[in-house]
């Protein structure tokens, strides 16, 4: 057990830390306004609003479309559109729309 907890803190002070960055992200958001509106609050019913949405549900969210993890629905379009995203743009665009309420 003390081994997996050293292995653990171990890769997670490997793993680069990307600050988001809130006024980045809404740098970013113009592509994301065309289907999740410009204050993230959805005009067409089948799509989400992302206004409010907790930081780390849009990341992962994110990440899972961009590596093609995440199926149905609009799926072929996210994963389109989240393939050029870099981590800083994830987390940046992730604390963008959480922190509009």
């Amino acid at each position: 057990m003390k081994k997996l907890m050293i292995s653990a803190t171990l890769l997670a002070v490997s793993l680069p830390s990307v600050a988001a960055d809130a006024e980045q992200g809404k740098a970013k958001s113009a592509i994301c306004a065309t289907c999740h509106g410009a204050a993230g609050i959805a005009t067409v019913p089948v799509y989400p609003n992302l206004a409010g949405q907790q930081e780390a549900y849009l990341v992962s969210s994110l990440k899972a479309y961009k590596n093609k993890e995440r199926n149905g629905g609009m799926a072929a379009v996210m994963q389109a559109q989240a393939a050029g995203l870099s981590d800083e743009d994830i987390a940046d665009l992730a604390a963008y729309y959480a922190s509009l309420k």
